[in-house]
């Protein structure tokens, strides 16, 4: 009997080649076996007579390898032509260029194949699938659902399934069910074992999809238990608030505007997190411009007001150093000094930032990375605010809550996460959504243009300046490509201020200047100085200049959807109109469909779930730094509805205990999530 934790060398056959070479699709124990699921099944139960296939649809077909024959259709073209007898007639299968198949496809041989269906009176089949039956133990694989497996030259599909098979045939000890028969009874789940053997050899369709329902939302079940383990058993205690909000009053009332609906439903959620003893962790996501400082600054002010200190950390030293001006100018009315840290700051300057930290006179720190250093030590940290969180890893965070005692957190971003992502990468943490921008805001407008539109381009921006407004060029590069021939931000630079603008000042910025470089330029297009700022995407998140009016993105297709809508958001601040040009001309499909979405909407979180669903969730946000495991089965795009099955089912399970003797097995696998989250403190 094996058992799930053996390595897959204790099956026939594997010696250490093709065990090395298993592990490269993450296959290196009997579980890893069972887990490396099929990405799609053919149905060889009732294959259509030849005469029944229709020109265009994907068939199947069943027969015995008459002849094998290369032909040339034209230069530089070869095909290789197969003759295949079925019970009803022949059929051609047909490959282009594919010159290793002709030796392994030899007559008298059986073949199952699968392809498109072309023209002619005898059927012809456009391979895009094939598999030899080369003894008696395929045909018991044949005249059924037949599942088809990623594989490498020396671990096939049909390698693979064998081995699967040898493990059902052997048996396997700790594939037992790990969910109480009443959650089976409630949401009308296949039992474990069952559902990995009907996911691997179905009896029939309805069982594929009841075996995928149950692994779904496994998956789903024990990411959302894992990401929550240690609010839910741990259950730190935190800070209890004081409720006075006399600070955050004052600080309102000199507010020159109003805030908006959703930020007062945002700060009265803090408010109440904050004045419970449980720690606060709380996201808040909020579209480019919506308002999320001012829900910042209460959480800050908050803290500050009952006698403990706060801290902002930011990505980038720009982002902080805008925070931190912006602050500056805001709370010092009240009587608070915040202070800035990042690494740009001399020795003597840091130093005195780490003594007014660690003494509790600086009420309110600012920063990049540089607040996470062992040097900095806070005398009564309170609350934490982090800004563009997927620009930080879990190691991050986590090292910014300990420098107190489980103080509040609340993570801020302006990528809009679509909610089931959101589910599943911070389910930890309670959601609040800014949907609403402030008034007077306007739409940008935006298009997207071709090579042949340029001129018309410059002409409208001289337009815009001789008005009195500003514009960003952004790049995709900094450097030369000897694989793209794309005009990188410096060349542009130098075209626009030597050929097309001499009359006006153009700037240059990108990621590998100097800290204190990129702070003087934006000093200066802030201020005026600069009409034109060429940048690469260092301006993406968080800088604000309101006299910017207009961003052109230059080759736009080679940035994702999300990108794109960060950097149209740093044009529109103001209450005049705004305009984004995308200078495109993608060639693919999807490059048009990107473009598409960016001019018809603006709306952040329907450009976050197109981007979904193009890109699907692994690429949107990578998992790695969030220290999830990557999704085996369930998609997110497709399988919300067995989410939201899976966190009414996690929060059932916590409201009985997940401490409690039934749910042993599942607390174990919710713990491999937890503690692979808790590693990457430590790496």
């Amino acid at each position: 009997m094996l058992q799930v934790t053996d390595a897959v060398t204790e099956l026939k056959g594997i010696g250490r080649q093709r065990a090395a070479d298993l592990c490269k699709l993450g296959i290196s124990t009997i579980e890893d076996l069972l887990h490396h699921y099929p990405y799609r099944y053919e149905d060889r139960s009732c294959l259509k007579p030849l005469r029944d296939m229709q020109e265009g649809d994907t068939e199947t077909l069943w027969g015995t390898i008459v002849q094998a024959q290369d032909i040339y259709p034209r230069r530089g073209l070869k095909m290789l032509r197969v003759t295949v007898r079925c019970a009803d007639g022949n059929a051609v299968l047909v490959w282009f260029n594919q010159n290793h198949l002709k030796s392994k496809l030899q007559p008298g041989l059986q073949i199952v194949a699968t392809g498109k269906v072309g023209k002619g009176h005898v059927r012809q089949i456009s391979v895009t699938d094939f598999e030899l039956l080369e003894d008696e133990d395929d045909l018991s694989n044949f005249q059924r659902i037949v599942p088809i497996y990623r594989g490498t030259e020396k671990n096939s599909s049909k390698a693979i399934r064998r081995l699967i098979q040898q493990v059902f045939e052997t048996g396997v000890e700790s594939m037992t069910e790990y969910l109480p028969d009443a959650h089976l009874q409630q949401y009308h789940l296949l039992e474990y074992g069952q559902a990995v053997r009907q996911i691997h050899f179905p009896d029939d369709w309805q069982q594929l999809n009841w075996a995928r329902h149950r692994l779904v939302l496994d998956e789903f079940l024990i990411l959302l238990l894992g990401m929550q383990l240690h609010s839910l058993i741990e259950k730190k205690q935190g800070i209890a608030h004081a409720a006075t909000e006399q600070l955050a009053a004052r600080f309102f009332a000199q507010l020159p505007f109003s805030l908006t609906n959703a930020q007062k439903k945002v700060i009265l959620e803090i408010k109440k997190d904050m004045e419970q003893e449980q720690a606060m962790k709380r996201l808040v996501q909020g579209d480019v411009g919506s308002g999320k400082t001012m829900v910042a600054v209460y959480t800050l002010l908050k803290a500050v007001s009952g006698g403990y200190q706060a801290v902002l950390m930011a990505p980038t030293e720009i982002l902080a150093e805008q925070h931190y001006l912006n602050l500056k100018k805001m709370l010092e009315p009240l009587g608070i000094a915040p202070m800035l840290l990042t690494g740009s700051l001399t020795k003597k300057e840091r130093e005195s930032v780490y003594a007014a930290i660690a003494d509790g006179s600086c009420p309110i720190a600012i920063g990049t990375h540089a607040l996470i250093q062992k040097q900095v030590q806070f005398a009564n940290l309170g609350a934490v605010v982090i800004d563009e969180q997927h620009r930080f890893g879990v190691r991050q965070r986590l090292a910014l809550e300990n420098k107190g005692r489980a103080p509040d957190v609340l993570v801020m971003t302006a990528t809009p996460i679509p909610r089931s992502l959101a589910l599943t990468l911070y389910g930890d943490m309670d959601l609040s959504i800014i949907d609403e921008l402030p008034p007077g805001r306007q739409t940008i407008k935006t298009y997207c243009i071709g090579e042949s539109k340029r001129q018309g381009l410059y002409g409208f921006l001289d337009e815009q300046i001789r008005a009195g407004y500003q514009v960003y060029i952004v790049c995709p590069l900094v450097e030369e490509s000897e694989k793209m021939d794309l005009e990188n931000a410096t060349h542009l630079a130098d075209h626009l201020a030597v050929n097309v603008y001499p009359q006006y000042t153009v700037g240059l910025l990108h990621g590998k200047m100097k800290p204190k470089e990129k702070a003087e330029i934006m000093e200066q297009f802030r201020s005026g100085a600069i009409q034109i700022l060429v940048s690469t995407t260092v301006i993406e998140v968080g800088v604000d200049v309101p006299n910017a009016n207009v961003m052109v993105i230059e080759n736009a297709e080679r940035f994702g959807l999300a990108q794109l809508h960060q950097l149209r958001g740093r044009v529109g601040r103001g209450a005049s109109q705004a305009h984004c040009f995308l200078v495109a001309e993608p060639k693919t499909e999807e490059g048009k469909r990107r473009m598409a979405v960016m001019v018809k909407s603006s709306d952040g979180f329907v450009i976050a779930e197109e981007d979904l669903l193009l890109r699907g969730a692994g690429e949107v946000l990578g998992t790695r730094q969030h220290g999830l495991p990557d999704l085996k089965i369930a998609d997110l795009v497709h399988d919300i509805k067995i989410l939201e099955q899976s966190k009414q089912l996690a929060a059932q399970i916590c409201q009985s205990g997940l401490e409690q003797p039934q749910y042993r097995q599942l607390r174990e696998k919710a713990e491999a999530v937890y503690q692979r989250r808790l590693l990457l403190q430590e790496e």
